[in-house]
């Protein structure tokens, strides 16, 4: 038994041509990510019977690993394949997190790029139950988001997480939930786990990508959802001001979906219409056209 292993929820990982259960071992002491952070990942969600825009995530990580200097060495069909024999592997209607990844196994002769020869890969799909809670608290983070000049922010990179990590311990320190970071500017980026959106007087706003957040699939999915629906969607810088006197804030992700904000630093809010309205949009969406059933 792997040391650990029976404190995750029930998980299958496909490595090295076939499936293993549990937190299988797949980085050694001289692997250029364990050492050097060459890894990049997606993310999907299963619940409900359905998996919306898996297609978009699998062929997203390729992306990913291009930006890196990966080799995308898995086609995105391959990837919603590997995706649907795993699920076999879990009980009816699970809720999971489907997560495929690339890494680089050895450095270049630099020893600082990885040598894309390297690529390794996995998919792995975990237990994790959907949070339907109405809200969650948000502050403003002291730490900012870095520009494309600074970091590989064209890829869904681990080594970008520990900044929004910090920002979130901090944020969990003065008794919030989660919080909003900013770029060098000073323009509202995301929150530390999710795309950011508010509402003021009708109209639903969200910051423009500018290259210092993903610009996630979530995120553009609810955007035009909102817009078919009627819904006026402006995309453009936003100051912690604005947040701070919107009628409504909610947040989109992988992980949440789409979910409100309840209170900011010391005012509280409700979940409001255009929050509910984009949520069962999502949700249409999700179990409809959009979903692909488990």
């Amino acid at each position: 038994m792997i040391l650990g292993q029976n404190t995750w929820s029930k998980t299958w990982t496909f490595f090295q041509g076939e499936w293993h259960e549990g937190n299988v071992p797949i980085m050694g002491a001289r692997t250029h990510a364990a050492w050097l952070g060459s890894c990049v990942f997606d993310g999907a969600r299963a619940f409900e019977g359905t998996i919306p825009d898996v297609d978009l995530h699998c062929a997203r990580v390729n992306k990913s690993a291009q930006a890196m200097f990966l080799k995308p060495v898995v086609p995105a069909e391959q990837w919603i394949e590997l995706v649907y024999d795993g699920l076999k592997r879990f009980g009816s209607n699970p809720d999971l997190y489907i997560r495929p990844m690339y890494w680089g196994e050895k450095s270049d002769v630099l020893a600082v790029a990885p040598d894309p020869e390297s690529t390794q890969w996995c998919l792995t799909m975990y237990e994790v139950p959907m949070k339907f809670s109405e809200g969650f608290s948000t502050t403003l983070s002291p730490y900012r988001r870095p520009t494309r000049e600074s970091a590989v922010l064209d890829a869904k990179a681990g080594c970008l997480y520990p900044n929004n990590a910090r920002a979130l311990i901090e944020a969990k320190k003065l008794g919030f939930d989660n919080c909003l970071l900013c770029d060098l500017l000073g323009n509202v980026a995301e929150f530390a786990t999710a795309n950011v959106f508010m509402a003021k007087d009708g109209v639903v706003f969200t910051p423009v990508p500018n290259g210092t957040f993903l610009n996630g699939i979530t995120r553009q999915r609810v955007i035009g959802l909102l817009r078919d629906n009627g819904v006026e969607v402006m995309e453009k810088p936003l100051r912690y001001s604005d947040f701070e006197t919107a009628d409504e804030i909610f947040a989109t992700g992988n992980n949440i979906k789409v979910r409100a904000v309840n209170r900011i630093d010391d005012r509280s809010l409700q979940p409001g219409p255009l929050y509910r309205r984009a949520r069962e949009l999502y949700w249409d969406f999700a179990h409809g056209k959009g979903g692909v059933s488990v």
